[in-house]
C-alpha cells in the first residue's frame, strides 16, 4: 500500500531528524529520501511551498549517497537540516 501525503512528509521529516540528531546516516536513507521526494514532486496536490523545500533536500540526498564521507556530509548540513525540518512542520 502506498504512503499518503501526510505519511510521506512524516517519513521525510523522520529521516532528516535522524540525520540531525545522530549526525550520521546511510546510503539507504538517502535513497529513501529521493524516492519520497520524487513521489511528492509528482503529486499535484502537494503545496508549492513544500515542493520548493524538496528540491534542495533532493540535492542533499543525491550528494550524500555519492559521498565517500557521508557522515561528514550530514554534519556539514546541520543548520539547513534544522531549517528544512521547521519548514516541513510549518507547511504540513
Amino acid at each position: 500500500m502506498p504512503l499518503d501525503y501526510g505519511h510521506q512528509l512524516g517519513l521525510l521529516k523522520d529521516i532528516l531528524l535522524e540525520h540531525q540528531s545522530d549526525c550520521c546516516g546511510t546510503v539507504a536513507e538517502c535513497e529513501q529520501l529521493e524516492r519520497v521526494i520524487k513521489s511528492l514532486l509528482a503529486n499535484a496536490n502537494v503545496n508549492e511551498n513544500i515542493k520548493n523545500i524538496l528540491e534542495p533536500i533532493h540535492t542533499y540526498s543525491q550528494t550524500g549517497k555519492n559521498s565517500p564521507q557521508l557522515n561528514e556530509h550530514i554534519e556539514s548540513h546541520q543548520n539547513i537540516l534544522t531549517e528544512w525540518i521547521n519548514d516541513i512542520d510549518s507547511y504540513s
